[in-house]
């Protein structure tokens, strides 16, 4: 069987180059959420002993539709660095990515420390120093973008890239009544509410604080958290211009580059 190094070494290269790769878990050499996301801890690995932070984590299946589609119970997770942190005012260069797609966000900003197991929304928002609408850039590294969600964990959740709008504070309005539309290239294709996301954003955050508790880990001051696609992901091409427009949290866009 490959071994977990080796996969994180391929999943490495392919985002280092730009690269498509065939996904691993198929057949007699498949394996499941728990090597996924030993695979992830190694690709992560890379990424750090190169230089990059680790300054946040991301969400994944947050719907409970998607969750049962999937056959798991639970929000997946991956890891946000300094170097996806995309300036919201740079338009965004494409040559970097494979088939890259956006979607909107709900980010939190942590405060405090953050520790499960037994977290709950009002601990969330209690750790939480801000808010903010987002977009996050996801790059699937698996040829066609076609994978199977161990797969998808191995390769950090498809993590690329993503923008903060504007901070607010997180104790002034309802996160679940939150509203959101996505306009691409000046045209409204997709809306949602922020109750989309496990039917409070917050409580996605707390899945994750307690996913994380079990493997001794916290969320800490400071770090962005993404609580998980408010839509179905967009595909970018150059010249595209996004932008998500949220009720109490402002406007985000992004601008691709036309090279």
């Amino acid at each position: 069987m490959t071994t977990i190094e080796a996969i994180a070494d391929l999943l490495h290269t392919a985002a280092r180059q730009a690269t498509e790769v065939d996904p691993w878990n198929h057949g007699a050499g498949g394996f499941d959420l728990a090597t996924a996301y030993q695979v992830q801890d190694a690709v992560v690995a890379r990424r750090v002993a190169e230089g990059e932070r680790i300054v946040g984590a991301k969400l994944g299946l947050t719907s409970r539709a998607k969750q049962q589609a999937m056959g798991v119970h639970e929000p997946l997770y991956a890891w946000l660095t300094d170097a996806m942190n995309h300036p919201a005012e740079k338009p965004l260069r494409l040559d970097g990515f494979i088939h890259p797609r956006v979607e909107p966000e709900i980010a939190f900003v942590m405060a405090q420390p953050l520790k499960g197991p037994g977290v709950g929304v009002l601990d969330v928002l209690a750790a939480t120093g801000a808010v903010a609408g987002a977009l996050e850039i996801i790059d699937s590294r698996y040829r066609d973008f076609r994978f199977t969600l161990p797969d998808a964990v191995a390769d950090n959740a498809s993590s690329a890239a993503f923008v903060l709008g504007p901070l607010q504070r997180p104790a002034d309005f309802d996160l679940s009544l939150v509203g959101c539309v996505l306009e691409v290239d000046g045209q409204a294709v997709d809306s949602a509410a922020g109750a989309a996301l496990l039917g409070h954003p917050a409580e996605a955050v707390a899945a994750l604080a307690n996913d994380l508790g079990r493997r001794g880990l916290s969320l800490e001051p400071g770090w962005v958290i993404l609580a998980g696609g408010l839509t179905a992901p967009v595909a970018l091409s150059p010249a595209t211009s996004v932008v998500a427009r949220f009720s109490r949290l402002g406007t985000v866009r992004l601008l691709c580059d036309v090279n």
